[in-house]
């Protein structure tokens, strides 16, 4: 990685289109599946390859909100619109009544899209990877050199297969690649936060609504629909309360960091909701109040997940039992990807103990141990 990098980076973002949010919303959810660790990302020579899936489902999330607030925030100049805008408002306006945004999200993280909408849904599954490769794919880095995909270029295809499951792994397996330069992998994984920031993407993308609608919609407000998250206050209570009534039944419970029995626990987000929001039940453990209380915002360490690794092992065997479909999907999405071994729970932690060094290691939050 070299200091070019970085100026490439600053020109693609000060000076190539603002026409539409496209730009801000690629480099925004490239970023973002960069800071996940997501399992999905592999390695090759000079380039580094990711799931075109993971994309759409950013977008999705970006865009949902938007679209779906009461007050206009444009995303698109002129007097056009957004390329999956009609897909977009079917999908919107069948959740209006069944939960809105929440249960959207929660109906393609775990739960599956439902029959009656799935066809309209896959439709907009494509419409979004075809607007992201013909046009933000092809188009970013024309300030650099006139190459067309000089950056982002496309990998496997698509293939929209019929399929009984329509959920978030259903993005993975259909939507193809793509891959970009280690050099911008690099730069992202080090800078992203600081470039994802309100002064870059984030704060452009709400700065060019608000110019777009000549003043009405302010920044502040476009920032506020844009960074809107899918999980509510009360979605995380109703996954701490599915875990309550499965430990009720264990009889004794643990505080999984040291150990000790407990009769009040608090159920902890191993990675904190603030840092990463994060509502899995493999994420959620049972923790002495007090415990938690000093742990707050921090990140355990790897050496601390080692030290309660058997305990972890043994909440996420309760979860699996109790919540098997739910749990399953969740741990494979964010902590197994596409191995499934026989010692699962090891691979898991793996992971976990990777994106807690990277937190840490690479972003800068604080690490915790008892």
């Amino acid at each position: 990685m070299n200091s070019q990098t970085f100026q490439n980076i600053s020109k693609i973002i000060e000076r190539e289109s603002k026409t539409t949010t496209y730009k801000f919303a690629l480099l925004r959810g490239v970023i973002d599946i960069i800071q996940d660790n997501s399992p999905y990302i592999s390695f090759s020579e000079d380039r580094v390859h990711f799931l075109t899936g993971l994309l759409v489902e950013k977008w999705m999330l970006y865009y949902y909100p938007i679209l779906e607030s009461e007050v206009v925030i444009p995303q698109i100049g002129a007097n056009t619109q957004l390329a999956f805008l009609v897909e977009f408002e079917i999908v919107i306006n069948y959740y209006k009544t069944r939960g809105g945004f929440s249960a959207f999200y929660n109906d393609l993280k775990s739960k599956g899209i439902p029959n009656d909408i799935q066809n309209d849904f896959i439709s907009l599954v494509r419409k979004l990877r075809s607007t992201i490769i013909n046009n933000p794919f092809k188009y970013i880095g024309s300030s650099i050199n006139s190459n067309e995909y000089s950056i982002f270029k496309i990998g496997n295809g698509a293939s929209f297969g019929i399929t009984s499951d329509v959920d978030f792994e259903y993005l993975l397996n259909s939507c193809g690649s793509f891959s970009i330069p280690s050099d911008y992998y690099d730069a992202f994984k080090l800078l992203g936060s600081f470039i994802g920031g309100n002064d870059s993407i984030l704060f452009k993308w709400a700065e060019f609504s608000s110019n777009a609608s000549k003043g009405d919609v302010k920044v502040e407000k476009a920032i506020h629909e844009i960074l809107r998250s899918p999980i509510t206050t009360r979605d995380v209570d109703e996954s701490k309360k599915i875990y309550n009534q499965i430990l009720q039944k264990e009889g004794e419970v643990r505080c999984v960091w040291s150990n000790l029995p407990i009769q009040r626990f608090d159920v902890d987000h191993v990675i904190p909701f603030s840092v990463w929001k994060n509502n899995d039940l493999w994420n959620l453990l049972p923790a002495k109040a007090s415990i938690n209380n000093g742990k707050r915002d921090k990140i355990p360490t790897p050496e601390q997940l080692i030290k309660s690794k058997e305990l972890i092992f043994h909440y996420w065997d309760l979860m699996s039992q109790s919540q098997t479909l739910r749990f399953n999907r969740e741990i494979k999405v964010t902590l197994l990807g596409s191995n499934q071994p026989a010692n699962w729970h090891q691979s898991a932690l793996d992971q976990l103990q990777s994106s807690c060094r990277h937190l840490i290691t690479q972003r800068g939050f604080e690490p915790w141990e008892l």
